[in-house]
């Protein structure tokens, strides 16, 4: 089984940690709160006390993060997983990032002689836990190949894009698509409320409504329950993914205009002071 190193034990990385575990993979974790690593460890784990330290004897790095700053801030410099991995071992980055960052983290990567992939994820936590993710890959299809059995432990799909960047590009559109269900789903319910319709009619509407999504449906009975504790997936993390993207349009000359109506929304929930509950708390921007 190959030896596999993990950065980051988050809501997803922890789900990705247990399912490797479950799996027997040799597993060494780490966490820049150790306390983090106590559930992986008694169930087997290995903790390391830098990403360096994890990386040596790894034939896979994982990474799991989340942003551009907290991927450099694990691969590079002298504490950094890069220092510790060896010519040929395998290094994933299944955060969801921007393509800049990771072309220029493919870069050095492979001139230290080790294979890189880009997978970030679509899932919940619970999908994470159920080894049900998504993973989005880009990068060398040879390297997908020799990986592919410790991705299959975590996952239920696996899809390749295409090279280097592919996958974290794909994940941006598919991120600010979710953002933007999820404004017109804040928009729509708040405007039904203050109309005065049953909003117990309205819910049952909404799932077999043409407006309906997988997210819909999802963050619709937090909407209407106020409740957005235990998170899912934080507002701090989707208007980040919300800002890669848009900076992913200025790229390519795309203007985005419900996407920045979007962000508009989550601006003002983060104003409230809301970024670290679920980002279903978008509609408490509406509802003052």
């Amino acid at each position: 089984m190959q030896r596999i190193a993990l950065l980051g034990l988050g809501i997803m990385g922890s789900g990705i940690g247990a399912n490797l575990l479950k799996n027997g993979f040799p597993l060494t974790v780490y966490n820049r709160t150790p306390e983090k690593a106590k559930a992986l460890v008694e169930q087997g784990a290995t903790l390391a006390s830098t990403p360096r330290e994890a990386a040596q004897n790894a034939d896979v790095v994982i990474s799991v993060v989340g942003d551009d700053v907290a991927s450099r801030s694990v691969w590079m410099g002298d504490d950094g997983a890069l220092a510790g991995a060896a010519q040929g071992t395998i290094l994933i980055e299944c955060s969801t990032l921007s393509p800049d960052w990771v072309r220029d983290l493919a870069e050095s990567a492979t001139a230290q002689g080790c294979p890189f992939l880009d997978a970030p994820m679509t899932g919940s936590r619970e999908a994470a836990a159920n080894a049900q993710l998504v993973l989005i890959i880009g990068g060398e299809a040879d390297a997908l190949e020799k990986v592919r059995p410790a991705l299959e432990a975590i996952s239920q799909t696996i899809v390749h894009m295409g090279g280097t960047g592919t996958g974290a590009t794909w994940k941006l559109i598919n991120n600010m698509m979710t953002a933007v269900h999820i404004a017109a789903l804040a928009e729509g319910l708040t405007l039904a409320e203050k109309a005065g319709l049953n909003m117990q009619q309205v819910a049952k509407l909404i799932p077999t409504s043409a407006t309906s999504s997988p997210s819909v449906k999802g963050k619709m009975p937090r909407m209407l329950e106020h409740r957005y504790g235990d998170t899912d997936f934080s507002l701090r993390w989707m208007q980040k993914d919300v800002n890669y993207a848009l900076e992913l349009g200025e790229t390519f000359d795309v203007p985005l205009k419900t996407v920045n109506g979007a962000w508009a929304i989550f601006q003002a929930a983060r104003e409230q002071g809301l970024l670290d509950v679920d980002f279903a708390a978008v509609i408490e921007a509406l509802r003052k």
